[in-house]
């Protein structure tokens, strides 16, 4: 008796989603007490076979991977105090310098390097709206950033740092993001505050992953338990007929 394979191929497509719907939690658990870190959502979507002239008998949807978008709604403003900590309470991302290009993020946690340039965790470059790395030389006054993002050093506008928005971003390495050509991604206004001495927290909810998580891990258990029982099912039907 010939082996059916088409029920296995369902059955494994849907292990494969399992698999991929596991390590996108896993990343979002991850990254829940990481600033500005915004939490991925795998989407999924139901392939089915080609018209097959009415055999209604070998009929099967496969789940097909559809895209894993980035949720970017507001997470949680802590206050840290620190004058270099700067969050954004509203849409968009700072831009930021690294060797690999221009590069977006939501953790706003900048220092001073030893130039005077406001550099993040990784040492990349905090940047104006006018493109150009931010350098504080001068820090013997009161520094203070507006909502706008304008930096004063005193009563002295130095520059203002650029929040830039797009219709799509992807996730890149360290907490960056780049907007994502695939969904051919455009630029659009950022309607945003600015608050000094705050940092954003990611917006993961953490006891809501760690459920997800388990259901994740059940699915696919139940698709590996589906697979074997196919198995023996047709191990069975060929013994048959070979009696």
């Amino acid at each position: 008796m010939a082996l059916n394979f088409q029920p296995i191929y369902v059955l494994a497509s849907g292990g494969e989603r399992a698999l991929e719907q596991l390590n996108t939690t896993a990343n979002n658990l991850a990254n829940v007490n990481t600033p500005g870190f915004k939490k991925l959502l795998l989407r999924e979507m139901s392939q089915y076979l080609p018209d097959n002239k009415g055999d209604a008998v070998h009929l099967f949807v496969f789940p097909r991977f559809n895209d894993t978008p980035v949720i970017t709604t507001q997470g949680n403003l802590i206050r840290t105090e620190a004058p270099f900590d700067f969050a954004i309470f509203g849409e968009g991302f700072f831009e930021v310098e690294t060797p690999q290009g221009i590069k977006y993020t939501r953790n706003g946690h900048f220092l001073r390097n030893a130039e005077g340039f406001l550099v993040d965790a990784n040492g990349n470059y905090l940047l104006d709206k006018q493109g150009k790395r931010i350098q504080i030389t001068d820090i013997s006054g009161k520094i203070t950033v507006l909502d706008d993002g304008t930096i004063y050093l005193n009563d002295t506008p130095l520059t203002a740092i650029s929040i830039r928005n797009f219709t799509a971003v992807r996730p890149d390495s360290e907490s960056y993001y780049i907007p994502d050509q695939q969904k051919n991604a455009q630029e659009i206004p950022a309607n945003y505050t600015i608050k000094q001495g705050y940092l954003e927290q990611s917006n993961v909810n953490g006891i809501e992953e760690m459920i997800n998580l388990i259901n994740a891990q059940r699915r696919f258990e139940i698709y590996g338990t589906l697979m074997r029982s196919l198995d023996q099912m047709e191990q069975k039907s060929n013994e048959i007929g070979r009696a």
